[in-house]
């Protein structure tokens, strides 16, 4: 990394506000089975939490920069994809989600379970070792339902994959059906039809269909995130009475649109309806954070704050950067895209006694590895199709400063693969892989290279190609990713079957190219 860039990153990321001060003893020996809240928001940039992108960040977030000054800051890690439905899936089951039917784009609110019932999720390995689990927000992972009586259970949804107890909605506030879900069922019969965005506060973002559906007559997207922070809040206490260890996955349904913060927040954050949505997006971890302190469990209880992907780029259209404020912080491309802007999101630890206050981990590390370190936390041993993409990091959390994956894998909305080894990242496509441009075929045309070769440590805005100058690192990171599909997994093990055959040339390369690009040292 070029000098600039590493000092700039240093005084982003907090490192420099730790000094010199000395590494932080355990307080004891920390509990064996710590409580777990992990908070992930929708959409929510790297650049949208002020005390990780100071230089470049305008919205206010007290409550996420408290959180960052207790906590240990990851400045390098990624969804496992830059749209939500993969990166869900990743999170709950340690696996890549192209090693299901789910090759590109999201599923919709209707659609059938993408999880399957012989796939452990990280909820049934704590509901194994004994904990009360939670599942709140947006699911946005596939229901089975019958879709002409809504009076009837919900036959596989969180209840079949590890969760106790689930309140939420089915999928983004934009896709129906606009209802609410506690459990088993739908909490009131839809039987109004209703579309969003239409009633979005500020202007209306999303192109296409407005997504017309089955919605309750009573369902109002504007009262979303208060009832599920509200939720969230009251199972918190109810576990600072009844002392049961818990997980909680707390999956906020904001800043994605449509941008719907309360009246109160209108006008806020002086950069229009998403930096106000941001704003109360960190009032609900806030009241969250709250909730853990007035419970007593704080010092038992490792909080994790994140967001499945990048900020979305036609947030733009309201001027913030012209403003100031950079949801991407200086890395290239937003939500979709296969560059960083897309998949490098915020990730937040704070474990009292374990994690040092106000420290940086610059390791890279994905969304994949909460199954992982949740089982080294736990003690206990993963069966051999469990977490196949999934490392533990908790390492890290105790100070460690060495990797710990050989390699990452990212993929783009439209399914292109990226796979990084150190510094060098490989993308196999020819431009962003998703709505920023150039577009793959906008790249195609121009005649722009079938891949790109970052350095991530000179070049981490990803301005340069330079796949023609190490021909020899984009065959051997091209190998890395096929023996990556072929054994199911990216960690050490028994090879393990996708679900499907998984094609990592996803759009026009000719077989051609391809034999070209791994012709050297042939």
């Amino acid at each position: 990394m070029n000098e600039i860039p590493r000092r700039a990153f240093l005084k982003m990321s907090g490192a420099l506000a730790v000094g010199s001060a000395s590494i932080l003893k355990a307080a004891g020996i920390p509990p064996a089975k710590p409580n777990v809240v992990y908070i992930l928001c929708d959409d929510l940039g790297f650049g949208d939490i002020n005390a990780l992108n100071p230089l470049r960040g305008k919205i206010a977030t007290p409550n996420m920069d408290a959180l960052r000054a207790e906590g240990m800051a990851f400045t390098d890690c990624h969804s496992s994809c830059a749209v939500c439905t993969p990166s869900r899936y990743s999170i709950l089951t340690g696996r890549y989600c192209w090693r299901t039917r789910l090759q590109h784009g999201v599923l919709g609110g209707d659609s059938p379970p993408l999880i399957s019932t012989r796939q452990m999720t990280v909820a049934q390995l704590f509901q194994q070792q004994g904990y009360t689990t939670a599942g709140m927000g947006k699911w946005h992972l596939g229901l089975d339902f019958d879709k002409q009586d809504f009076t009837k259970p919900i036959t596989d949804g969180p209840l079949q994959h590890g969760f106790d107890y689930f309140f939420g909605i089915s999928a983004s506030l934009d896709m129906p059906p606009y209802d609410f879900i506690e459990n088993d069922h739908w909490t009131e019969v839809p039987s109004a039809q209703k579309e969003f965005p239409s009633d979005s506060y500020g202007p209306v973002f999303v192109k296409g269909p407005a997504r017309l559906g089955p919605a309750a007559p009573d369902f109002d997207a504007v009262k979303v995130l208060p009832s599920v922070t509200e939720k969230a809040t009251a199972y918190i206490d109810q576990r600072g009475k009844d002392h049961k260890p818990f997980f909680l996955y707390l999956a906020l349904p904001s800043p994605h649109t449509p941008l719907v913060p309360e009246k109160r927040w209108q006008g806020k954050s002086g950069l229009g309806p998403y930096g106000d949505y941001v704003m109360e997006t960190d009032w609900a971890v806030g009241q969250v954070m709250r909730a853990i302190q007035e419970a007593g469990l704080k010092e038992n209880t490792i909080v994790m704050l994140t967001s499945d992907n990048g900020c979305a780029p036609y947030i733009n259209a309201s001027g913030m950067e012209q403003e100031g404020h950079f949801a991407s912080a200086w890395f290239r491309g937003y939500k979709s895209d296969i560059w960083d802007g897309g998949h490098r999101i915020p990730y937040i630890v704070r474990w009292p006694g374990v994690v040092r206050p106000g420290s940086t981990c610059m390791e890279t590390v994905e969304l994949t590895d909460l199954t992982a370190t949740v089982a080294d936390i736990l003690g206990v041993h993963l069966p051999p199709n469990a977490g196949v993409d999934s490392v533990s990091i908790l390492p890290l959390f105790k100070g460690a400063h060495e990797p710990v994956h050989r390699y990452n894998v990212y993929q783009s909305i439209q399914g292109n693969f990226a796979i990084q080894e150190g510094k060098w990242k490989l993308e196999l496509c020819p431009g962003s892989g998703g709505w920023e441009e150039p577009k793959n075929n906008q790249a195609v045309a121009e005649g722009l290279p079938p891949v790109q070769l970052y350095n991530m440590e000179s070049d981490i805005s990803e301005k340069t190609n330079v796949e023609a100058a190490h021909p020899d690192i984009v065959v051997k990171l091209i190998k890395d990713l096929e023996s990556c599909i072929a054994n199911g997994r990216s960690t050490p093990g028994p090879k393990q079957a996708n679900d499907v055959t998984v094609n990592m040339w996803k759009l026009q390369t000719t077989p051609a190219v391809i034999e070209k690009l791994l012709a050297v040292g042939d």
